[in-house]
């Protein structure tokens, strides 16, 4: 049965999300029961990209990722597909009427992962754009279901909020990425420029993103309000945390935030959206 098909696949994107993300799967559980499937598959469909470009050094990534995007394609055009990955998006996609520039734009940069990179700040806006604006704008059409005027308003907030997080990514992963990748994100670094000034300036543009995110986050439905701000409180609880650290700590280890700080933002933002207190 198709529908007995469909339920494994979205089971499958489920455990991939539970498996690679602990944050991510604590803040999916904390959406309404009626939009945790959809965003489970786009995580599941990122998240295997990633894989690709990060991970199969001994495969030709060129090739895997091309073949990745050209069954995304194809499954979203036949509204189906064999790898359970890929048929649980091509439903969100389908459904939820997501844009597919947003999906090409995702593709462009994981392809800018494949080759060595100088980043100056045309290029990396441009890999920000795709690999973290676009995810949180295919989450925002879940959120708004199909509510194109609300989608709309919300939208300059959803950029801003995955570019947030994927820059905290960058900076908390900046031993990983340069020891074992070879990539440095930021514009600056290339040249080994890694001042207390560049840094400063990097948080700045990371709170700006925080701050412009927050106004978004409480204005979006109910159906995702409380999952997001709590994925935003502990990306922001993250970048305190490195915002205290040095380049040369950010360097030698990977820092993180401990579980018992996780739990305790699932009460205080419980406790801050039931009064209407939205801060940084």
């Amino acid at each position: 049965m198709k529908e007995l098909f469909d339920k494994i696949s979205f089971n499958v994107s489920k455990q991939v999300t539970k498996e690679y993300s602990t944050s991510f799967s604590l803040g999916i559980k904390m959406l309404h029961n009626s939009i945790r499937e959809p965003i489970y598959s786009i995580y599941g469909f990122v998240r295997l990209a990633d894989e690709i470009v990060d991970s199969f050094h001994d495969f030709n990534k060129a090739e895997l990722l091309d073949n990745y995007k050209k069954q995304t394609f194809d499954a979203i055009d036949s509204k189906v597909s064999l790898n359970p990955i890929l048929n649980s998006f091509q439903h969100a996609v389908n459904y939820y009427k997501i844009d597919k520039w947003l999906i090409d734009a995702f593709f462009n940069s994981m392809e800018m992962d494949l080759v060595d990179q100088q980043y100056d700040k045309e290029t990396f806006d441009k890999y920000i754009l795709g690999s973290a604006q676009v995810v949180g704008l295919m989450c925002l059409r879940i959120f708004c279901n199909k509510d194109e005027a609300q989608y709309e308003i919300l939208r300059p907030g959803a950029m801003s909020l995955g570019s947030a997080f994927q820059k905290v990514n960058f900076l908390r992963d900046l031993k990983a990425d340069k020891d074992n990748l070879g990539r440095i994100y930021f514009p600056g670094m290339n040249n080994q420029e890694w001042t207390v000034e560049l840094k400063e300036k990097i948080q700045k543009d990371i709170e700006q993103d925080f701050i412009h995110a927050l106004k978004a986050i409480s204005i979006l439905p109910s159906n995702s309000k409380y999952g997001v701000y709590i994925a935003y409180r502990y990306y922001f609880k993250l970048f305190k945390k490195l915002e205290s650290a040095s380049f040369e700590e950010l360097l030698t280890n990977r820092l993180r935030v401990p579980n018992y700080t996780k739990i305790r933002l699932l009460f205080t933002s419980r406790v801050r959206l039931s009064l209407g207190s939205y801060f940084l």
